[in-house]
């Protein structure tokens, strides 16, 4: 038995399109992220790009398992769909007669789509996502009332 048969070759390895699709996410989610921390929130600028690699991460992982098999990687994405929403959850506060952290915990699941659709190599739906996201949170909360 030779040591190679024991190593795998760093020739199949491909690091670059990992890179990639991971600093995709992480950009877009920071975008995301950036406003969540101005607005002094619970989850900021590292929480969402974390969310948002996470997410393609689970995707870019499964893929060799369950290349061909739509239903297999539906229940993956199921699964990180419902993680994303556990961490949400935790970014929900009641306080008295008021609910805090509805926005951001939104938020957080929509970095998780963008994630999901970037590790699935779907740009075009992250960058849609993220837009929506950022002018929601932009531009809707100069709509909302001021709290006296």
């Amino acid at each position: 038995m030779d040591l190679s048969d024991l190593v795998p070759s760093v020739r199949h390895l491909a690091f670059l399109p990992h890179i990639r699709d991971l600093s995709i996410a992480y950009a877009l989610a920071f975008l995301i992220g950036w406003n969540r921390e101005r607005e002094d929130r619970s989850a900021g600028m590292r929480t969402f790009p974390l969310v948002a690699i996470a997410a393609c991460g689970f995707i870019q992982a499964a893929e060799g398992l369950v290349r061909g098999e739509a239903e297999a990687m539906a229940r993956i994405v199921e699964g990180v769909i419902t993680g994303i929403g556990f961490i949400g959850g935790g970014a929900i506060l009641k306080d008295g007669g008021q609910v805090h952290g509805t926005a951001t915990a939104a938020s957080l699941w929509a970095t998780g789509a963008i994630g999901i659709a970037v590790g699935l190599a779907n740009y075009d739906v992250a960058v849609v996502i993220c837009l929506f996201t950022i002018a929601t949170l932009y531009a809707l909360s100069r709509l909302k009332p001021e709290k006296p």
